[in-house]
């Protein structure tokens, strides 16, 4: 593990270079630039905003804001938005940087490394433009959003680990690249992001345990939406499976990384 992190400061240049270049090169062209990372979920929003609040009549209890929903829908989004991104390059990551792997000596471990640093870059400024959107909304910055930053890295280790292990599977059985995509789909709405949580029936409210982004994005509400402190007993299972999970990623990585060049 300290090889690991030595490797890492060694080519630290290396590491923030390439996130500096991958984030000019997505935008290069484009007249409005990283707006697009800010629009486009924010737009998600006003879509499930739109029909759920005025179609269906959704209601969220325990706050007085007539954009409430609004609200709980962004610091949802904002924690999936995380997580997904992480998971989807990962997934994909060692196939797509195949021929990088075979023809440069550099430690692989740079590449998942890039990536969490090119989405928490996409992230910071999310959540910027969602701070305020808040403000503009009459939802007014709390101390309690602070818990957002170790809430962040739960989210960040969740989504490496099993990138990690996904994205190394992927490259042995592709058929593990297919799937993936149609689980997080069913994941995102077996996760409370777009309907409140008091509307889970009894009976489905055991199964929730076993649903790690459930603490998580319900800690994300009641720190940006409620003004709360997180349920941190909730959060010690999500960060023990977390932990886990990253752990045997990176396992599975550094043993697997010499036969996926070969097979790459």
């Amino acid at each position: 593990m300290l090889g690991l992190f030595r490797s890492l400061w060694d080519y630290r240049g290396f590491v923030w270079s390439s996130i500096r270049n991958e984030f000019v090169a997505r935008f290069a062209r484009s007249r409005l630039g990283g707006l697009w990372m800010i629009i486009n979920p924010l737009a998600q929003v006003a879509i499930y905003a739109l029909v759920l609040s005025n179609v269906l009549a959704a209601k969220l209890p325990g706050i007085d804001n007539k954009y409430a929903y609004a609200l709980y829908l962004m610091a949802g989004i904002l924690a999936w938005s995380l997580f997904s991104e992480i998971m989807g390059r990962c997934l994909t990551l060692f196939i797509d940087q195949g021929n990088l792997m075979k023809k440069m000596r550099f430690p692989r471990i740079t590449l998942p490394v890039i990536v969490v640093g090119s989405c928490l870059l996409n992230y910071a400024l999310l959540f910027g433009a969602l701070l305020f959107v808040f403000a503009l909304l009459g939802q007014l910055p709390s101390i309690q959003m602070l818990w957002v930053v170790p809430l962040t890295f739960i989210v960040a280790a969740l989504a490496v680990g099993m990138g990690l292990i996904l994205g190394v599977l992927n490259v042995f059985v592709r058929d593990v690249g297919q799937v993936v995509p149609i689980v997080l789909q069913a994941w995102f709405w077996f996760t409370p992001i777009i309907y409140p949580v008091n509307i889970i029936p009894d009976d489905f409210k055991g199964v929730m345990a076993f649903n790690p982004m459930y603490p998580i994005v319900s800690a994300y509400h009641n720190a940006l939406v409620y003004a709360q402190m997180p349920d941190l007993q909730s959060l010690i299972g999500a960060l023990v499976v977390a932990a886990v999970l990253m752990l045997l990623g990176i396992f599975m990585f550094r043993r697997a990384a010499p036969e996926m060049v070969d097979v790459l």
